[in-house]
């Protein structure tokens, strides 16, 4: 969603795609459980979400929500290895959002 500012008869529109990329990431990025799965797979090329839910603390449908939440954003990414899955970060995703914030915060 956008969000346009009309002023006389222009419309203007406010926000920039980098700013919605910008916004859906960091909104994934938004919850500590979330911000756990991501940096355990950013040091380690794949983790089975069975693994992941041995090692925190909450439900497996907890866990298989900020999966999802992450995988819908495009931070990582799934492939079913019968009857596991497979989740390892989504390089290219993590890039530009890692370029996007470095140009919000001017570093």
């Amino acid at each position: 969603m956008f969000v346009n500012l009309r002023i006389g008869m222009t419309i203007k529109k406010v926000t920039t795609d980098k700013q919605k990329r910008s916004a859906r990431y960091a909104k994934a990025m938004g919850h500590p459980v979330r911000m756990y799965v991501l940096e355990l797979l950013s040091n380690q090329s794949c983790c089975y979400s069975g693994d992941l839910s041995d090692v925190l603390p909450i439900a497996k449908s907890t866990l298989s929500q900020h999966l999802k939440e992450l995988k819908d954003a495009g931070l990582i990414q799934g492939e079913i290895e019968s009857p596991r899955i497979k989740y390892c970060i989504n390089k290219e995703n993590w890039k530009e959002a890692q370029l996007l914030f470095k140009q919000l915060l001017g570093i």
